[in-house]
Parts: structure tokens; sequence; C-alpha cells
């Protein structure tokens, strides 16, 4: 069983900065694909980041250049370096390991970034 917790989130003005974790525990496989999703309300839940396979990563084009995905796999932790924040990154922001025929999801994390 795969449990993840993320944590990090708050509020922050725009320009600013934030480090969301994702503390993951059970049997994680880097081979798998790990990664950030973020949801707004009343939007769909769309990947922010992800590693797709192993060292592979994909960002959204929103992200590009400001946010950066990394994990310590000696402490099955996953990471989002969030620089240059803007209030259209505000979201629930969501970790999530996929074994290839299950979704494992965090509890997810609240961004708010004011103007």
């Amino acid at each position: 069983q795969v449990q993840l917790v993320e944590s990090g989130g708050g509020l922050v003005q725009a320009g600013g900065s934030l480090r969301l974790s994702c503390a993951a525990s059970g049997s994680i496989f880097s081979i798998n694909p790990m990664g950030w999703y973020r949801q707004a309300p009343g939007r769909q839940r769309d990947l922010v980041a992800a590693f797709i396979s192993g060292g592979i990563t994909r960002y959204a084009d929103s992200v590009k250049g400001r946010f950066t995905i990394s994990r310590d796999n000696a402490k099955n932790t996953m990471y989002l370096q969030m620089n240059n924040l803007k209030p259209e990154d505000t979201a629930v922001y969501y970790c999530n390991y996929n074994t290839g025929w299950r979704d494992y999801w965090g509890q997810g994390t609240q961004v708010t970034v004011s103007s």
C-alpha cells in the first residue's frame, strides 16, 4: 500500500516562491510515473510536472522555467520548487504515483498566490 502526504503549501504574494514536498511510504519505484497535479475551483485536475519514467521529466507549458520537480529517492520524497508564482497558480496541489494499474493520490495542499 502506498501513501502520499503533501506539505509546503500556503499563501504567497505574486513573484514569491514555495517548495512543496510529497513524502511517500510503501513500495515506490522510480521507474513508475510520479508527479504533481493541481486543481483550481471549478476546473479539472491538470498535470503540473512529473517524472514520466526514471529521470525523464515533463512540465506543463504554463510552468516551464518557473517550476522544478525533483526527488530524493533515499527519503522517498518528491519536491516541487515553485518560483515567480502568479495568481493563476492558485490551486490545490496533489502528489500522484501511478503503478500502471492503480493511481495513488495525496490529500492535497493549498497554494494561494495573491496579486
